[in-house]
């Protein structure tokens, strides 16, 4: 098993808690979508965004590596939208998958990422987050 899909708390990866500024722009009109980067990880990032954004809308997105002087630029698909309707939701975010993002990159991000805390829950554990 390599690092990359070990993750302590069953997820595919392990996000970070960080605020990266981003340039996230929809790929069919090109417009700007997101400029703030909540959390981040080896296969995405949580953003935060004013526009009305619809899952499975594709992306571009271009931001540099915290403690880095490496740029990333990505095709990203939004794999979720919070629209901050929940308790301890603030305003509307976009989950990013990044597509096309060989091994290679991965691996690069994930050793920029893995000394990061990660990222808190936003909302309190459950029976079922128990089970799965």
């Amino acid at each position: 098993m390599n690092a990359l899909s070990r993750t302590s708390t069953g997820r595919r990866a392990l996000r970070r808690d960080l605020k990266l500024t981003c340039q996230v722009v929809r790929e069919r009109d090109f417009r700007l979508v997101a400029e703030l980067c909540l959390d981040l990880s080896h296969k995405g990032m949580l953003v935060a965004t004013e526009l009305p954004i619809l899952t499975g809308e594709q992306l571009l997105v271009s931001f540099r590596a915290p403690r880095s002087t490496r740029w990333f630029d990505q095709p990203a698909t939004v794999a979720r939208v919070v629209h901050g309707r929940r308790p301890g939701e603030r305003g509307r975010r976009l989950g990013l998958h990044f597509e096309e993002i060989s091994a290679v990159e991965q691996e690069k991000l994930f050793h920029l990422l893995r000394d990061l805390p990660p990222t808190r829950r936003a909302r309190p554990w459950t029976d079922d987050d128990a089970a799965t």
